[in-house]
């Protein structure tokens, strides 16, 4: 039988990481004063409104101008799509590839990470803690690569300001990009990796009760 510290009625501060004996669901740290619980409450719940609200936002994110460049006075507004599209024409691949990669490649990649971790985390997969741990950690990792596209946008329009020649502002679609961004860090922030430790502790569980019904069942 597998025991681990939520069994035993053990809490870890999020704050200083002092181990304790719970008391209630939620109490205070003795060493630090915060307050926390053994889980975070909600977590599945505030992880799925923060993705669906980073997905909601990654729509006009992609329609939207994400900058506008001036030349002699004229706009020429152009949305992620359009910009990649224009560094293709003038042969700059990289740039076109690097962009491409922080647009879309990433955002959807945590997008999707989460739902998947969602899913494990509600019931048990085939995935072992291990597998589900790594992938945690890539859509952690993920995290502050994907404000790549808004760093971009911003170095643009401070180092191309050349007045009436030419310069380059940031339009709304940056806005609903980096909205996207903050969403998809909060979902991370809220999800609770341990609820993956007991979606794997319940199966065991499961395969055991099994095995006994069986058991009782050929007697």
């Amino acid at each position: 039988m597998k025991t681990n510290a939520k069994a035993m009625g053990l809490g870890c501060c999020p704050c200083c990481h002092k181990v304790v004996k719970m008391q209630a669901e939620t109490q205070q740290c003795p060493r630090c004063h915060r307050s926390f619980s053994v889980r975070k409450i909600n977590s599945l719940s505030h992880t799925f409104a923060w993705t669906i609200a980073a997905l909601v936002m990654l729509v006009p994110a992609n329609l939207y101008p994400m900058m506008i460049y001036y030349t002699l006075g004229q706009p020429e507004a152009s949305t992620i799509l359009e910009g990649i599209a224009t560094f293709i024409q003038f042969g700059m691949y990289p740039v076109a590839i690097v962009i491409f990669i922080a647009s879309f490649v990433v955002p959807l990649a945590k997008i999707i990470g989460l739902f998947i971790l969602m899913y494990h985390a509600k019931r048990a997969s085939k995935l072992t803690v291990k597998q589900q741990g790594q992938l945690y950690h890539i859509v952690e990792f993920l995290g502050p690569w994907s404000m790549l596209d808004v760093f971009v946008v911003a170095i643009m329009a401070a180092v191309v300001n050349l007045g009436f020649l030419s310069s380059i502002e940031a339009a709304k679609g940056i806005t609903y990009f980096g909205l996207m961004v903050v969403f998809t860090m909060l979902a991370a922030e809220s999800f609770d990796a341990r609820l993956l430790w007991d979606a794997q502790d319940q199966k065991p569980k499961t395969d055991d009760s099994q095995s006994q019904l069986n058991e009782a069942k050929s007697r």
